[in-house]
């Protein structure tokens, strides 16, 4: 998935939890976010002189923060995650970061019970059998 793909997907899925996200997925997103930040901090501070206006960064985090929630959830579920598990952004520097190494780990192979595998890689039930051997 290129950037643009990417940029592409969360704003078609706007508000859509359901299913999986890649991680290119989540991470050209995230990069589209950090840029779209600086961008606009680059063009409140050109216009309104620098200070703490910041009139067209806020609106872009209005119009993101809806596909920012989507596609995080979707890259945990794509973990076999709930989204529930982004409430761990509200623990001040911990849960941040714990959010951020649980987007950046592999997702779950084949389906899981969020969707198919949004690799396509298809589960050879001879593995499964090998690894989950329980007694």
């Amino acid at each position: 998935m290129t950037f643009a793909e990417a940029v592409r997907t969360a704003f078609r899925k706007y508000a859509v939890v359901s299913g999986r996200a890649t991680r290119p997925e989540f991470w050209w997103w995230a990069l589209f976010i950090v840029l779209g930040n600086f961008a606009f901090a680059a063009l409140d501070g050109a216009i309104f002189g620098p200070g703490d206006t910041r009139v067209f960064g806020a609106v872009f985090g209005l119009a993101t923060l809806l596909p920012t929630l989507a596609v995080g959830g979707r890259r945990l579920h794509d973990r076999d995650m709930t989204a529930w598990w982004l409430l761990l952004w509200l623990v001040p520097v911990a849960g941040g970061l714990i959010v951020l190494v649980l987007c950046a780990l592999k997702g779950t192979r084949g389906p899981n019970r969020f969707g198919p595998d949004p690799h396509g890689r298809g589960f050879s039930p001879s593995r499964s059998a090998e690894v989950d051997r329980t007694p």
